[in-house]
C-alpha cells in the first residue's frame, strides 16, 4: 500500500520506523491546521511559521503522541495550542523583565531619587532572598524571570522533566514569597 493511502497513525508509525517520506504526506495534511493554530495565538506570521517547523520536527525527533488515546490531528492542535501559549509567555515575560531592566537603570527627571532608591533597595532584597533558595529552585527561577524562558523550555534546556520544573518553580516562588515577607517586617 501506498503511503498516500495511509493513515495518519499508519503515517506516524511509519515516521517512526524512519520512513521519512510519511514526513511530507503528514505536513502537507495537518501544516494548515498547524499554522493557522500558531497564527491565531501568536499573531505573527514569522512566529507561526517558527512553530510551524518546530511542531513536525518534533513529529521526526520523537514525541509522546500515542495513536490509541486519539487522533494525530488533535494531538497536533492541542501540541501547537500548548507551545504557542509557552511562547506568548516567554515573549510577555522577557518584555516585563526588560521593561524593569531599562527602569531600574533609567534616571529621568520624572524618577525621584526616594523612587530610585527604593527600587533598589527592592532589587537588592529579592537578590537576597533569592540567594537563600536551593540551587535548583535559583536557577529555574533566573531562567523563567531573568532569561524569559517558559518552564518547557526550562525542562529542555536543564534536561530534567517538566513536572519537577513545575514544582521547583512553585516552591522556590512560595519560598521567595515567605523570605520577602519575613525581611520586610520589622
Amino acid at each position: 500500500m501506498s503511503l498516500s493511502n495511509q493513515t495518519d497513525a499508519e503515517l506516524f508509525q511509519a515516521l517512526r520506523a524512519g520512513q521519512t517520506d510519511a514526513l511530507k504526506i503528514l505536513y502537507d495534511r495537518h501544516a494548515g491546521l498547524v499554522y493557522g493554530s500558531a497564527l491565531k495565538v501568536l499573531g505573527n506570521t514569522q512566529e507561526a511559521e517558527d512553530l510551524t517547523q518546530d511542531i513536525f520536527f518534533t513529529l521526526v525527533r520523537g514525541c509522546s503522541y500515542e495513536p490509541k488515546r486519539g487522533s494525530l490531528r488533535t494531538f497536533l492542535a492541542i501540541l501547537t495550542r500548548s507551545r504557542a501559549i509557552d511562547r506568548l509567555r516567554s515573549r510577555r515575560s522577557a518584555l516585563a523583565f526588560l521593561s524593569r531592566w531599562r527602569g531600574d537603570r533609567r534616571e529621568d527627571a520624572s524618577d525621584s531619587p526616594l523612587e530610585f532608591v527604593f527600587q533598589k533597595e527592592q532589587s537588592q532584597a529579592v537578590q537576597t532572598a533569592l540567594s537563600q533558595l536551593s540551587e535548583s529552585q535559583q536557577q529555574i527561577l533566573r531562567l523563567a524571570y531573568y532569561e524569559g524562558l517558559s518552564q518547557s523550555e526550562i525542562a529542555k534546556r536543564l534536561n530534567i522533566p517538566l513536572g519537577t520544573v513545575k514544582a521547583r518553580a512553585r516552591r522556590g516562588l512560595l519560598q521567595l514569597r515567605q523570605i520577602l515577607i519575613n525581611i520586610s517586617q520589622p
